[in-house]
């Protein structure tokens, strides 16, 4: 159990911080199905800075500038084109699967997987013998819950995703808080990309981030578009994941018996699941799942047919 834990609390921060990520961009009603290629771009040059400089904090602003840097192309084709935003999301994704891995071979002369970082270049064990980026991902789901119900921002950011036009005739940009909220969106989930190479893996292959960005946005879903729900929908699933880990490296004979093909599937198949349904009527999460009203909707200024944005 306390190995179990361990794992839990070390796969955590990849899988929260994209959630985290994902809720922000909704709560502000834009959907962000590009969370897989911001986690990309954010661990491949999380891992070049690291790599370079040997300091895991570049290595974290750098992911950070990376998300940041796809989720400004989604901002402005969301909010300014009004493109189709599960297109435009699955398109970031497919770009950054080839970039990435173009860039890793024009950069560091390396296919399918790059060389280790030195000790160094990772964040090293802090309290209580786990890394950094495990403290920062827990304190993360709370921070982020204050900003967006504590705070004015966060009533305005809400107020976009649910009644964009009441949002425009008090005189607030309505643009301007969705940018602000899908660029925090594309930080976050470079974060937590590079947080696979900084604080877990140690490098950066050509399968990173492995499907944890659709894990994280099935999380988004089952929190119920909420920082603690998120939160705890990513511990679930990432228990999922611990739980494999545990049982492909167990020595019981039952589970020596299983092959391995399953085990790598276990995780997703949960996260299928609980989609479904199936693990939502067993959670703690109770009530229905509704997304913000105005959550995909493109808002077009000045148009007073509807009180949403543009239905």
């Amino acid at each position: 159990m306390p190995d179990l834990l361990a794992s839990i609390l070390d796969f955590l921060p990849p899988i929260l911080f994209a959630a985290l990520g994902g809720v922000l961009a909704e709560r502000a009603g834009v959907v962000n199905l590009g969370l897989e290629g911001m986690m990309r771009a954010g661990a491949f040059f999380g891992f070049l800075a690291a790599f370079r400089t040997g300091s895991p904090w570049e290595g974290a602003l750098a992911g950070m500038a990376a998300g940041m840097a796809f989720a400004l192309v989604l901002a402005f084709l969301a909010i300014h084109c009004r493109a189709d935003q599960v297109v435009t999301g699955i398109a970031l994704n497919l770009i950054a699967l080839g970039l990435m891995s173009y860039l890793m071979k024009a950069l560091l002369d390396r296919e399918g997987s790059t060389d280790s970082l030195p000790d160094g270049a990772m964040f090293g064990r802090a309290w209580l013998g786990r890394r950094l980026p495990v403290w920062i991902a827990l304190a993360a789901p709370f921070v982020l819950h204050f900003l967006l119900y504590r705070t004015v921002w966060g009533l305005r950011t809400r107020a976009v995703g649910e009644h964009p036009r009441a949002v425009e005739s008090a005189g607030v940009s309505v643009a301007r808080l969705r940018y602000i909220a899908v660029l925090g969106s594309g930080a976050l989930a470079g974060l937590g990309g590079a947080c696979l190479p900084l604080g877990l893996e140690g490098r950066f292959t050509e399968h990173t981030p492995a499907g944890q960005g659709f894990i994280a946005l099935a999380a988004v879903i089952f929190g119920k578009w909420r920082p603690l729900g998120a939160f705890a929908a990513a511990a679930f699933f990432v228990t999922a994941q611990a739980l494999q880990l545990t049982l492909q490296g167990s020595s019981v004979a039952w589970a020596q018996g299983i092959p391995k093909g399953f085990f790598h599937a276990f995780p997703y198949v949960v996260t299928l699941l609980a989609l479904a349904g199936f693990a939502g009527k067993a959670s703690l999460l109770v009530g229905r799942a509704t997304p913000p009203a105005a959550d995909g909707v493109p808002y077009v200024r000045g148009d007073g047919r509807s009180p949403l944005a543009g239905r």
